[in-house]
């Protein structure tokens, strides 16, 4: 049976100790046999582990036999580049991959505390490691919880759990049985667990579980333990990888067969399929890639969005599917009074959120208010302000609001400034005689005060707990006898829309009041003033940024440990479910048994508002989302969205989160809005369109050598180029310009398309086709030039030169090309990439130099051409220019056709 459903007396016994606490000899013994109260670290691999992982990939397989073929032909020179690549590369996967594998350390900061325990009769501090399940705890304002506790008895305590929770209001503590095994960890309000931080009042708990056993413990060890998804760009340059690898390899093998079967000699045939084989690879892939994954880190991060693992930079651009937190995410994770019943039925709504005195109240019909309704409101914010323990001051140097105390009553003495009172000024009025303190039990709140030589009284708290004291309630035109059916009513109206409700009312008090600690039965008969609906409000930007993403294709869940009508009025201002079937609770999907099992799995596709739910079905929920093919996005804040946010492919952390959540995500929000999530979206989009553009570009020319050299073997032709001028092609146009592609600035309606399919990789219809068509037209001019020159009398060495030349115009003109698979060359503003021109005219001058040089020229062949033939050469060159344009426009007249976009 779970220590919640026990009485306080059983506990005691079951764990064999006592309220005098357990003997030191009692307590080693049991430190012996459970251990310290830290928690479980997953193991982190050592860094030549972690170095190696960089290595386990096709891409670089092939890579370093291409380099170790080059060191066995002779050509050093390409084979370092080739290394520098795969070493580079590997560094900078290292370093991620160390940060990112220290996950769930930031857990144990949360036990780094002292505790009061209670230990053979006698109080003492101790580290909180030290603790062991049986151990007496003492509980104060301010202190953290050290161990999860069972509560033996409280005076007015309330401990905010939100980081586990998910609950946006501190939770009043009781030492109650209760008697549902089953009650959510929200729900258990006589434990306190093992994080939380206590805000008002004072405890004493027995320690029933400490460690890995403690609630964030078992959290710590499903983050340590839990399988990451693989980022999207990951999966999909596996993928490809494996697809370039097998086509350029089959490729090479086909025309080295070929080559020999005409009689080439076997070590020239050997030297031709490497040559073809290094220059085809796109070596220059992985540096260029992390080129443009870091450019958009860069932007990001001026967009309020940090990156902590490169390869989940586009994660939020290919995502299907966000899961978002709450409290704190969606919400602003502030109390705020945002509207006010009287008993007569007038409706006011209060603007402003949160803790700040900023906002006005108004008739929930429209108007200003008339001096009558102002008058029954500063009423009733009077009372509230009176029946207060918070704080709330206004700097007006800085202009920022410094509070303490409760969050609703925070909250209510923001509602005062809004009314234009002074909170200070009207408590220094009265004199305090006394007051009944909030507890759980009680659900209400009193407090007394002498004011023109008589006793008053201000009470606040549930309505169904204050309502039994009225006889009266105020109206606008006067006291009359109290309907407590009606108030009931409004105040299940309100709750129902998910406000949280207090009941305010005053009264005069008998002269047989106790003074200053009057008991519950001296609370004299009120006049109820009104209610009070609470709730945490949206961020101002939330709805907005929710319809940008589904817009975008994203689909948007909630999924939050608050209550189901809550959840559901924020989901509904939001626009992400108007229908109580919508909202699944934990209890509900607990029901439904196995998470692996159709009718779960089914339940989750159907749902959009997650209530209620612990920190394990909050990975139930994403693991059936992955199930079902989304590319999962999770967001939050709390320790409990850590597991959560490892499992998903993108993990989203809030900036004022835990350090928790941010280390077991991939992706942090700094400023905490939404709205950055979408502006996380277009960069993510951006950042993957510029690896299909670099892909494109190194893919294409690839193939354009390999199908020249095919088309010379068919037409029984002397070799093109020579492999190391293909080595020289290949470093000039892939190693200079598609650097500087990855620079590329993002086009427009990057949000106007929906998600890539799960599916779909790389290679896309789209990508197929521009490669197709750019690399057989490149290799179909080179080939006729190459034809037209040999036949045209020119010696063999003059032809490679002017091809050479050719090849790498092309490759320079192709670039441009390359910088939209949409867009004309025309439409895209230089101003969009500056670098790309410099990269380009880079290229183009470094082979002139190297056609000037004599060492140069005995290592590639290539001797200086006249401005005639280069003139010829860039001529020519623009056939494929021409061509890409054509392909474009014939691309976006099928696609109108067909009302879809081009990709």
């Amino acid at each position: 049976m779970p220590w919640h459903a026990l009485a306080g007396g059983e506990v005691l016994a079951r764990l064999g100790s006592s309220l005098a606490g357990l003997g030191e000899e009692e307590v080693a013994a049991r430190q012996e046999r459970y251990g310290r109260n830290v928690l479980p670290a997953g193991h982190v691999p050592s860094l030549p582990v972690v170095i190696l992982h960089q290595f386990l990939s096709p891409l670089i397989y092939v890579l370093v036999a291409a380099a170790a073929l080059s060191v066995a032909i002779g050509d050093d020179k390409d084979a370092l580049f080739i290394l520098g690549v795969v070493l580079l590369n590997a560094a900078i996967g290292a370093f991620q991959e160390w940060k990112a594998e220290t996950s769930a350390a930031a857990l144990q900061s949360l036990l780094k505390t002292r505790a009061t325990v209670r230990r053979a009769g006698v109080e003492k501090d101790v580290d909180a490691e030290e603790l062991v399940p049986g151990d007496i705890v003492l509980l104060e304002s301010g202190q953290r919880v050290p161990a999860d506790l069972r509560l033996l008895s409280v005076n007015n305590l309330g401990v905010d759990e939100s980081f586990l929770t998910g609950e946006s209001l501190a939770q009043a503590k009781n030492a109650e049985v209760l008697p549902d095994e089953q009650a959510p960890v929200a729900d258990r309000s006589n434990m306190a667990f093992a994080g939380g931080t206590v805000l008002t009042g004072r405890g004493v708990g027995i320690v029933v579980a400490t460690g890995p056993d403690s609630e964030v413990g078992r959290i710590a060890r499903s983050v340590s333990e839990a399988e990451a998804a693989k980022p999207p760009l990951v999966l999909r340059m596996e993928k490809f990888s494996r697809q370039v690898s097998l086509v350029v390899l089959g490729a090479s093998a086909m025309l080295a067969v070929v080559a020999f079967s005409r009689g080439m000699a076997a070590a020239e045939v050997f030297f031709l399929a490497v040559a073809l084989a290094v220059s085809a690879i796109p070596e220059g892939l992985p540096v260029a890639m992390t080129v443009a994954l870091s450019v958009a880190t860069s932007r990001m991060a001026r967009r309020n969005v940090i990156v902590r693992r490169l390869t989940a930079v586009e994660g939020l651009g290919s995502c299907t599917y966000i899961a978002s937190d709450k409290t704190g995410t969606l919400t602003v994770n502030q109390q705020t009074v945002r509207l006010l019943q009287l008993p007569g039925g007038e409706r006011f709504t209060v603007t402003g959120e949160g803790y700040a005195g900023q906002g006005e109240v108004l008739p929930e019909e429209g108007g200003a208010l008339s001096a009558a309704e102002a008058a029954h409101l500063q009423m009733l914010v009077r009372a509230a302000v009176l029946c207060n323990e918070a704080g709330l001051t206004h700097d007006p140097a800085s202009g920022e609001w410094q509070h303490h105390g409760d969050a609703m009553d925070v909250a209510l003495l923001a509602l005062a400034f809004k009314l234009g009172m002074d909170p200070h000024e009207v408590r220094r009025r009265v004199i305090t005689e006394g007051e009944i303190p909030f507890e759980s039990e009680r659900r209400y709140a009193a407090q007394f005060y002498r004011e023109n030589g008589e006793i008053e009284a201000a009470v606040k708290g549930a309505v169904e707990a204050v309502l039994p004291f009225c006889d009266t309630m105020l109206t606008a035109g006067g006291p009359r006898a109290l309907d407590a059916e009606a108030i009931a009513g409004q105040a299940q109206d309100l709750a129902e829309k998910g406000f949280r409700v207090l009941a305010v009312a005053t009264g005069r008090a008998g002269q047989g009041v106790e003074l200053p600690a009057p008991a519950a039965h001296q609370v004299p008969r009120l006049t109820l003033l009104g209610l009070v609906g609470f709730i945490d409000p949206l961020r101002p930007e939330a709805r907005e940024a929710v319809e940008r993403c589904r817009r975008a294709g994203i689909e948007v869940a909630m999924v939050t440990g608050d209550h189901p009508a809550t959840a559901l009025a924020i989901a509904r201002e939001l626009g992400i479910a108007d229908w109580s079937k919508e909202v699944v609770t934990g209890a509900e999907l607990e029901e439904l048994g196995d998470p692996q099992g159709a009718a779960f799995c089914e339940k989750i596709r159907s749902a959009r508002v997650f209530a209620r739910v612990t920190p394990l079905q909050k990975l139930y929920i994403v693991n059936a989302l992955i199930q079902a093919g989304h590319f999962v996005a999770v967001t939050g804040d709390g320790v409990n969205d850590a597991p959560a946010l490892r499992r998903a492919h993108i993990g989203v952390a809030m900036g004022s989160g835990t350090d928790v959540a941010k280390d077991a995500a991939s992706i942090i929000v700094v400023d905490d809005n939404f709205a950055s999530i979408e502006a996380g979206v277009e960069e993510g989009r951006f950042a993957y369109d510029n690896v299909r553009k670099v892909t494109y570009l190194l893919i294409s020319t690839g193939l354009a050598e390999v199908v020249l050299f095919a088309l010379a073997l068919l037409f029984s032709l002397p070799i093109p180029l020579v492999a190391v001028q293909l080595l020289w092609l290949n470093l000039v146009t892939n190693g200079i310009q598609d650097v500087a592609l990855a620079f590329e600035g993002g086009e427009p309606g990057a949000l106007e398309r929906p998600p890539r399919k799960p599916q779909e990789g790389i290679f896309n219809r789209l990508m197929i086709n521009q490669v197709a068509v750019s690399g057989l037209t490149m290799a179909g001019v080179a080939f006729l030039a190459w034809f037209w020159l040999l036949h045209s009398g020119w010696e063999e060495a003059q032809a490679r030169n002017l091809l050479l030349l050719l090849m790498v115009l092309m490759e320079n003109v192709h670039v441009f090309n390359c910088r939209s698979e949409r867009e004309s060359v025309f439409d895209v503003p230089i101003s969009r990439n500056y670098l790309l021109v410099g990269g380009v005219l880079a290229a183009q001058g470094v082979h002139q130099l190297a056609s000037y040089l004599p060492v140069m020229q005995r290592v590639l062949g290539v001797a200086p051409v006249s401005l005639a033939e280069w003139g010829t050469m860039a001529f020519m060159a623009l056939a494929v220019l021409l061509v890409m344009e054509l392909f474009k426009v014939l691309m976006a007249r099928r696609s109108e056709q067909a009302g879809q976009p081009p990709a």
